[in-house]
């Protein structure tokens, strides 16, 4: 894709190709769909141009609400007003009321971009999601780059056809008070239908993206790239149960099975069987063992089972509480429940991970319940999988969660929740090369999962790849506008690009206050504004030191007081920071390397490079 040639407008300068504005306080860098937005009303400078059209041309084949073009306009606005102070830039984009923006000013372009500012971008740089800000986006079309360097869009080839998404199944009771159970009935369909081997099934946050929207199945189905559909409905009635269920296949909008199942509660699970089998045989698909079962449980604990679940993908502190309480009651009617002992293990350790609670208390708790889950059940994949979790964000024992990721992929290898783990390792083993392949893995399978991009992110901030960190950020939050780090992140990169200026205005807007100064210490701290820094270090110290103490290492580190950063690595490690064991790969920490306390303390850590290299880990991709 050739970009547009740079132009001229009034007093700034405007290069597409690096996504530059220049202007008398400075350079600032455009996120690339701001800057699409910049080109197209440039193009028709001192016209009215009507947001519809706007969004026709630059969102032509993405479902995304109209709020993503106004959160763009207001972007452009404010890196214009730090390019060029208020006195260039007021009145620049001019809202006209229930008729568009018209962009006021003489625009010249050049013929060709000015060869001393451009930066050649890779294809896919251009092709990335931009979308920016702060939007609730309905869906948007993410790209992002193969391990190989190459464009990968998961719409590039098509879609296989043994591929399924489940969607939502709609709640069609009378109170309307049984969403829970429909959306449990899809979500243990699609646990079923992913343990087969042949079959490629699209991960829970994909597949949900689109719950209460009026998006036409074969448009969901192109979006998430499968060839098959699987819908259906819930009816709860006293102690009956009607469950529909149909299978869509994508390409003609064709029903090849659907069915109905009135049955007594106690049934759900023979249901979900059944279903099950109507899907592997309508597909063709051949099995090479029994098809997989669901697990029978007492139905009211089940029921209670399906609130904690639901409940706690709220991912907030009061709704991990009530989870937590839920999860109780099932264990209570059902102390065998090896899932719901796993649910504790869940909400204790994003409590932990989360600092909502002290992580030695959270994580404890965490090792317990999964330790539980797992006596019940020697085979249940995804406790051995909490438990190699817990051993990298909270005991640093790499190679006991080696040890049990590793058996928990030879459980389950479709399970994408332990294949992002499994990410996660690689990359606190210096494998980065494999956490950025798993990476791109995740976003195929799960494109709309925020928390897909922002491993892959990291990885590529680690592995030192810029601009594919920021674009796997800005992918992030165009699918979850308040992901807490994410603005955090992209102004980490800017600081390492170069662009502080940038740093301190893009973490403005970063929800997590300990982010917001993390990056104001280092962005000031590469300004050269020492005071301002060491400040902002004073105040993160207090408000946050009880935390986040890898945050201070690296603040300190940067700031070249290597004394402080020791004494904050030691209350790392006391405190058992979960973010401890990204430190090693942390590009602000590369000037403590050669101190001679460095590796003395990564061998008392476990983290000393030869220790990471005798850690034995393999894993295949699924096909």
């Amino acid at each position: 894709m050739t970009p547009p040639a740079a132009f001229q407008l009034g007093v700034f300068t405007i290069d597409p190709s690096t996504g530059d504005v220049q202007g008398p306080s400075g350079r600032q860098k455009l996120d690339p769909k701001v800057m699409e937005v910049f080109v197209d009303l440039a193009r028709h400078a001192g016209q009215i141009v009507p947001r519809e059209a706007l969004m026709a041309r630059l969102w032509p084949r993405a479902v995304v609400t109209d709020d993503v073009l106004t959160r763009c306009i207001y972007g452009l606005r404010r890196q214009l007003a730090l390019a060029g102070g208020d006195k260039h830039s007021k009145d620049l984009i001019e809202t006209m009321p229930k008729r568009g923006y018209r962009l006021n000013g003489e625009v010249t372009f050049s013929a060709v971009a000015n060869a001393k500012t451009a930066r050649p971008r890779p294809k896919w740089f251009y092709l990335a999601l931009g979308a920016i800000a702060a939007a609730p986006v309905a869906f948007v079309v993410v790209v992002g780059q193969r391990f190989d360097g190459a464009p990968a869009d998961s719409r590039s080839a098509p879609a296989a056809l043994n591929s399924i998404a489940v969607l939502p199944f709609a709640d069609m009771s009378a109170d309307k008070n049984q969403e829970y159970m429909a959306d449990g009935m899809a979500e243990e369909l699609r646990i079923l239908l992913a343990q087969i081997p042949d079959l490629k099934v699209i991960a829970r946050t994909s597949s949900f993206a689109f719950k209460g929207q009026d998006v036409e199945v074969s448009e969901i189905a192109n979006r998430l790239n499968v060839a098959h559909v699987l819908e259906g409905s819930v009816r709860t009635s006293g102690n009956r149960l009607r469950i529909t269920a149909q299978l869509v296949r994508a390409a003609d909008s064709t029903h090849l099975w659907s069915n109905t199942y009135d049955r007594p509660v106690d049934d759900i699970f023979a249901v979900q069987d059944e279903i099950a089998k109507a899907v592997v045989s309508e597909l063709k698909i051949k099995l090479l063992g029994a098809a997989p079962k669901a697990k029978a449980r007492e139905p009211k604990a089940y029921a209670l089972f399906l609130q904690a679940r639901d409940i706690g993908e709220q991912h907030t502190p009061l709704a991990y509480e009530q989870s937590i309480s839920l999860y109780r009651q099932a264990l209570e009617l059902d102390p065998s429940y090896a899932e719901a002992w796993d649910g504790l293990a869940n909400n204790y350790g994003y409590l932990g991970i989360d600092s909502i609670w002290r992580s030695d208390e959270a994580f404890q708790l965490a090792s317990e319940a999964a330790l539980r889950a797992l006596a019940l059940d020697p085979q249940y994949a995804q406790a051995h999988a909490r438990l190699g979790w817990i051993a990298i964000n909270y005991d640093r024992d790499l190679r006991s969660a080696a040890r049990h990721l590793s058996h928990a992929l030879v459980l389950d290898p479709n399970n994408t929740d332990i294949i992002e783990w499994a990410a996660l390792l690689f990359r606190r083993i210096g494998h980065l090369d494999q956490a950025i392949e798993i990476g791109n893995y995740l976003v195929v399978h799960d494109p709309l999962n925020s928390d897909a991009h922002l491993e892959l992110g990291l990885a590529h901030k680690y592995a030192g790849h810029w601009d594919a960190a920021i674009t796997h950020y800005l992918s992030a939050l165009a699918l979850s506008p308040s992901a807490m780090g994410a603005r955090g992140v992209i102004g980490e990169v800017l600081v390492l690009q170069g662009n502080p200026k940038a740093a301190l205005a893009e973490v403005r807007f970063e929800t997590d206050a300990a982010w917001r100064l993390h990056v104001e210490t280092l962005a000031q701290q590469a300004l050269g504004q020492s005071a301002a820094s060491e400040a902002a270090l004073a105040k993160m110290i207090e408000s946050h030191g009880d935390k986040n103490a890898s945050y201070i290492v690296e603040e300190a580190a940067f700031r070249g007081d290597t004394d402080r950063a020791f004494e904050w690595l030691d209350k790392a490690a006391q405190s058992r920071d979960p973010s401890l064991g990204a430190i090693p790969l942390s590009p602000f920490c590369e000037n403590l390397h050669k101190d001679p306390r460095w590796l003395p303390y990564l061998r008392k850590n476990g983290m000393a490079p030869e220790q990471l290299a005798a850690i034995e880990f393999d894993f295949t991709l699924p096909k």
